[in-house]
Order: structure tokens, then sequence, then C-alpha cells
């Protein structure tokens, strides 16, 4: 049971998911800043402190970095005087001095806030010398030290705490973004570290979908052109080789790691940001959103694909989500999972049993947990 616990949040984390980049990490979180993005960080930290019912006591970098919103959440400890609280925009030498010095001062674990260039930084500085946890904010989460979100992850803390949870192996894993961002998904495994082994845990890193599964994502972009698809309607087409299977089948080149968009079978936008999906749905008065789960995880929504914003699928209404797998990818998925940041949205999606599309005319019902 974690005495001393680290609190670090990486305030650029995810910053650049409703634009649609692939990534927040250098540049592209400052791009995010000049551009206007409202860094996402905070809040999901927030989220996580003000769901937290335990009292741990917190060592948490002194202002946006952690302290000031564990004051203002109500918590106890002390402030880390590991950087000036006066920094803006903070950078990953940061993050990684904060958790060396956080070890260096007795904690017994870290929960980060932030993706998965966050865990890595974390996990460099410390070696794997103390157990990490992390509240996702990040477009990228392929790590398996990840909560499913942040009230799940005040639950795994509030267990750990109280000698309801173990310690087991998590994977530290990060993409290349510069690959990443012409559509070639590298992973790379960078160490293997100790985190909490429990059901509000997402239990494996995402991986690419096998290439043997060419037949079944035919079958699906078949049915879905031939029998789904209506003339004079929008259709957003999520990330993913499944859903990339039904932009060739269009004829259309699709962004594979993007949101892009059809209309009576032509491409009208590609690798759209939150604003441009808008733009089109003011344009479009009917309009659907074919979605994939991500990997092994299951996420339909709020990874690698947060510019299909809450605002997003609002407009869209959740009756017009069609969600497509192959049966073999379906399988290795306990749950189908969402995580959009909005908790009304995340409510209503949850609980509900869906239609998975797998095969011409063949689907299965799946639970979104």
């Amino acid at each position: 049971m974690p005495g001393l616990v680290g609190f670090l949040v990486n305030p650029i984390a995810g910053i650049g998911g409703r634009l649609g980049f692939k990534g927040s990490d250098g540049a592209y979180g400052i791009t995010a800043l000049l551009r206007g993005a409202e860094p996402v960080a905070p809040g999901r930290a927030r989220a996580f402190l003000e769901a937290l019912r335990a009292r741990p006591r917190f060592l948490a970098p002194r202002g946006v970095m952690g302290w000031r919103l564990v004051e203002e959440a109500g918590h106890g400890g002390e402030p880390l005087a590991c950087v000036s609280e006066r920094i803006w925009p903070t950078t990953a030498a940061d993050t990684r001095r904060c958790a060396k010095a956080m070890v260096e001062a007795g904690v017994e674990l870290i929960v980060f806030v932030g993706g998965d260039g966050t865990a890595r930084d974390v996990y460099t500085a410390t070696g794997g010398r103390v157990p990490l946890l992390g509240v996702p904010s990040g477009v990228k989460v392929y790590s398996s030290v990840f909560a499913e979100d942040p009230v799940a992850a005040a639950r795994v803390l509030e267990d750990l705490l109280r000698g309801h949870a173990s310690l087991g192996d998590g994977e530290i894993v990060d993409v290349d973004e510069d690959y990443f961002r012409r559509g070639e998904l590298r992973l790379r495994l960078y160490g293997v570290t100790k985190t909490p082994v429990h059901p509000g845990m997402v239990g494996a890193s995402k991986q690419p979908s096998p290439r043997d599964e060419e037949d079944a994502l035919e079958e699906i972009a078949d049915y879905i052109v031939e029998e789904v698809m209506e003339t004079c309607t929008l259709y957003i087409l999520g990330p993913g080789g499944t859903v990339a299977a039904v932009a060739r089948r269009l004829g259309v080149e699709k962004t594979l790691l993007g949101v892009d968009a059809v209309h009576n079978g032509r491409l009208v936008g590609r690798d759209l940001d939150e604003e441009g999906l808008l733009s089109l749905l003011d344009h479009y008065r009917r309009a659907a959103i074919i979605l994939s789960p991500i990997g092994g995880q299951g996420y339909i929504l709020g990874r690698g694909n947060q510019q299909i914003s809450p605002r997003v699928v609002r407009r869209v209404g959740l009756e017009n989500i069609i969600i497509v797998a192959s049966p073999s990818k379906l399988a290795r998925i306990p749950r189908l999972r969402v995580d959009t940041g909005d908790p009304q949205l995340d409510e209503a999606l949850r609980r509900r049993y869906v239609r998975v599309l797998t095969g011409w005319a063949r689907y299965r019902v799946a639970r979104i947990g």
C-alpha cells in the first residue's frame, strides 16, 4: 500500500487531438497552442482528483504540473520544487526532471496525467523503480499502464491504497510520430514497469490488426458500400485499417490514421479536425459515423480519434454510429469502450448493446462498457 504518492500532470498532453494531430509531442503541442487549442490534461486531472474519495499524501510539482490542482481539489500533501510555477509551456524535460525528483523524494507510486509520450518520459526518468498509474489524456494511449479513464484511475488508486489491488507488469509503448503522421503505425516497446492489476486498467497494449483479416475486411467493405450507405448522406470515416477498407471499396484515398468524410461516394474532406467536421455537418443535413475499435483495447471513441468530439457525435446522433470489426478482432476485445472526455455522453453510450458488422450481413452484439 503506497504512502507518499507522486502526482504529475503533463498539461500539454492531448492538446492536438481535436485538431487532428497524431500526437502532441514537441513542436506539435506548441503549434496546437498557437492555433488556440485548449489544454485537456488539466480537466482530466481534475476529474481524477474530484472522483478520488481516499486521501493519499500527494507530492506534486508546483503550478500547472500538479500541485495547483491538488490544492484546488482539497487533497493533502506537499509541493515539489522541481520546476518554476511560472513555466509555460512545459516540456518533456520538465516531466522527466520532476519524475526523477519524486523518486529521490521517496514516492512509492507515481500517478501521471498524459499519453504515451508522458509515460515514456516518466519511465525513462524513474527506470522502473516505482510503479506507475496513468490517467489517460493523450492523443496516443497505447501503453498498458493507463486506467480506462480518470474516474477509473481514482477507483484503481483507492483499491491500491486499501490493499485490494496488486501490482503486475505493464508495458511502456509508443509510436514513431513521423511514421504515424504518414499513415504507418510503428510501435516500439520501451520497457516494462510495475502497474496496478485491476479491472479498471487497460489490459493490453493496442496492436495493429493482423494482415490475414483481409477477406473479412473486404466483406465488411462490400456490405457497407452496397447495402448500408445511402445517397445524400455524409459518412464520417474514422481511423484504422477496417474503415480504410471501406474507403478503398469506394475508390477514395483515405488517411489511415486520420478522419475523412465521403458523400455520394466522393471524398469531401480529408484528415479533418473537429472544426472541419462541424463545418461539413453544417452543410450536409444527414450524416453517419463509421468506426472500428482501436486494436486490442476496444475504444471506439476518445482514443486516436478525438477530432470526432462530443460536439460532433451529438450533431450526428448516437443512432447514426456504425461500428465495424472483423470477427477475430472483436474476439480479442473484452468489451467496447468510450472515453470522450464528456461524462454525460460517455454515460449515454455505456451499458448499451450495439450491433457490430463483422462480414457480409453478419452482425454480433457487443456491450459498450
